[in-house]
């Protein structure tokens, strides 16, 4: 009898891990990539996850081969030359919101927010601030929105070399080293 009313408190506190999931085909990361100067193109991945948990902790992570570049060899090229996802299959963002702030925030109000957090990315891990706006759409979905992009430096997380490597395949005088980065992030309850 024991052992079942444990199993039963063990079921009932799981869903309280995880407050909020991810919802990818309702979410969004993109970024922009500029050759010779000022060719600019843009891009996203097709497969994120995340969890905004009871803590108040929240992470996202990018599956790094799900880069859509719109064009197939430049997908395949990003993946083995740049991003090296056999070796870093995935970005990932962690920042604390706190253990309140979703659940005291109002619905149909939107909220400016400086996201505070680690993103780690090719072996490296650096702080970064990302201005947003976080929008409790219902009681069962959460809106989370850059306002400005988020800068990621090449040099910032070793990925000089696969950049340098993606130039002189393609042939290009150059390629942006700094790549701004947008999201639109849904949560469901």
């Amino acid at each position: 009898m024991r052992t079942i009313f444990i199993l039963v408190a063990m079921l009932i506190s799981f869903p309280s891990l995880s407050a909020w999931k991810l919802d990818n085909d309702n979410s969004l990361v993109s970024f922009i990539s500029v050759k010779k100067s000022d060719i600019a193109e843009v891009h996203h991945f097709n497969d994120i996850s995340g969890s905004i948990f009871a803590d108040g902790n929240a992470k996202v992570e990018i599956n790094l081969a799900s880069v859509d570049t719109g064009i197939v060899i430049r997908n395949e090229r990003m993946q083995s030359l740049l991003f090296q996802t056999d070796l870093f299959p995935k970005a990932e963002f962690s920042v604390a919101l706190g253990s309140t702030y979703v659940d005291e925030l109002k619905v149909g109000v939107s909220k400016e927010m400086m996201l505070m957090g680690q993103l780690s990315l090719h072996g490296e891990t650096k702080s970064m601030q990302i201005p947003t706006y976080v929008t409790k759409v219902n009681d069962k979905k959460l809106l989370i929105v850059s306002i400005k992009p988020a800068i990621v430096n090449a040099n910032d997380f070793s990925l000089t070399e696969g950049i340098t490597k993606l130039q002189e395949i393609a042939k290009l005088p150059s390629i942006s080293k700094a790549v701004p980065v947008s999201f639109v992030l849904t949560f469901t309850r």
